[in-house]
């Protein structure tokens, strides 16, 4: 009995009794959660767009992090740096397409997942070939953005945000509905949506499979980008900074690998249940809840709605 009460009654009591440290979490929760849904963008606009996991988006973020702050390290002015890097992740995306889409057009789909394992790799090779392998410390003030926090007195208790935090979740938020509207309401999105139902149907309409990865691969890196310097700052810039990205792994299974509002929606559930699961059920099991609780949500999900909330569900009629 005390073992399911422990599990099952004394959390809530917990979250009754202190609803200062419930808002705290929560708060936490929603800021990792919006930051895990920007991640998932630039997943699903490139599965969108190539039918294709993307496993080089997590590096991505990493790669996009040390290059403002290497070219800050010699010299370069931050605001410039952080231009020249949107630069470099749009020559990324052009070598992407010239050189590992173009010559796979309309090849399985598990050659162009390969592929993307191969650039990860290379990423990796030529992040620690230019910038080397040790943390760095993410240009924080040198950008604008906030420190410190904000501090007040709610329901009795005392909470704290870090100014940090919410910078990152308003940025983050502007990002994930700009996407969304762009991708819904423009011309591109109308052909990025024609590209991810069949490669040869848009093609035969006129749509350039080339321009739209280009587009799609760019914005993924600026995605990544803003993910890189929201995390970067949060933490030290390295290469086990990817480990985030591949927690979008479980919000795509959660929201659907081809929706937008599943990756928003998805991000949050995990963001929240794993701050929430961390703190209140964390002490049972001597912590570590957050490590994997994002993986067992999503094997739930495989099991009983494998398509997502926001996913369609294919049907194969033999």
């Amino acid at each position: 009995m005390d073992i399911l009460y422990s599990i099952f009654i004394d959390p809530f009591v917990q979250m009754v009794d202190a609803p200062d440290l419930l808002i705290q979490t929560l708060w936490e929760g929603l800021v990792s959660g919006v930051l895990y849904a920007l991640i998932a963008l630039g997943f699903v606009l490139i599965f969108k767009a190539s039918g294709v996991f993307n496993f080089a988006q997590g590096i991505m973020v990493v790669f996009a992090a040390l290059t403002l702050v290497g070219l800050f390290e010699i010299g370069v002015p931050a605001l410039l740096a952080l231009v020249l890097t949107v630069g470099v992740m749009y020559v990324l995306a052009v070598g992407v397409e010239r050189v590992m889409l173009r010559p796979l057009v309309n090849q399985p789909d598990i050659i162009l997942f390969m592929a993307t394992f191969g650039l990860t790799y290379f990423l990796i090779g030529l992040g620690e070939l230019v910038f080397g392998g040790n943390p760095k410390s993410m240009i924080t003030q040198e950008l604008y953005l906030p420190t410190g926090s904000v501090d007040f007195e709610l329901l009795g208790g005392f909470v704290s945000l870090q100014k940090l935090d919410i910078a990152a979740a308003l940025i983050a938020s502007i990002m994930v509905a700009g996407l969304a509207v762009f991708f819904q309401k423009t011309r591109i999105g109308r052909a990025l949506r024609a590209v991810a139902d069949s490669h040869k149907a848009a093609l035969s309409v006129g749509i350039s499979l080339n321009q739209i990865w280009v587009i799609v691969w760019f914005t993924a890196g600026v995605v990544a980008l803003t993910t890189g310097i929201m995390w970067g700052a949060r933490s030290d810039v390295s290469f086990a900074l990817q480990i985030v990205g591949l927690k979008a792994l479980p919000v795509l299974i959660l929201g659907g690998f081809t929706s937008v509002p599943g990756a928003i929606v998805g991000g949050l559930i995990i963001g929240v249940g794993e701050k929430l699961g961390e703190f209140y059920w964390g002490p049972l099991v001597g912590g570590g809840i957050e490590s994997w609780l994002a993986y067992f949500i999503a094997l739930v999900f495989l099991l009983f709605r494998p398509q997502g909330l926001f996913g369609d569900k294919i049907i194969e009629r033999i």
